[in-house]
């Protein structure tokens, strides 16, 4: 008993320690939330749904990732531990309007 206790509370510490999950969806060519804030000094997993048809490249020069997001499909990408401030991101195909950034604190 004592150890399924112990468990039950150790499983939130175990969740963080993975990092949380971070949705950020694609529609119209454009990113939402466009602003996403973080934790820093962890490792975080993005999930990004495209909801267009077309694919899209996700792309952060400052977290130093890219990933092709299939139409109508998602993708997963992990990051960090990131420093405090900010990451921009872009659709590398659509670039004009598919903007966004993730800031640590």
């Amino acid at each position: 008993m004592k150890a399924f206790l112990l468990l039950i509370f150790m499983l939130p510490a175990f969740a963080w320690a993975d990092g949380d999950e971070i949705l950020i969806t694609l529609k119209n060519h454009r990113f939402e939330p466009t602003q996403v804030t973080a934790p820093a000094g962890q490792k975080l997993k993005l999930r990004i749904e495209n909801k267009d048809a077309t694919p899209e490249e996700f792309e952060s020069d400052s977290m130093g990732r890219e990933k092709v997001v299939p139409g109508n499909g998602s993708a997963i990408l992990f990051v960090g531990p990131l420093t405090a401030g900010k990451y921009s991101f872009y659709g590398d195909y659509h670039e004009k309007t598919a903007q966004g950034v993730l800031i640590a604190k």
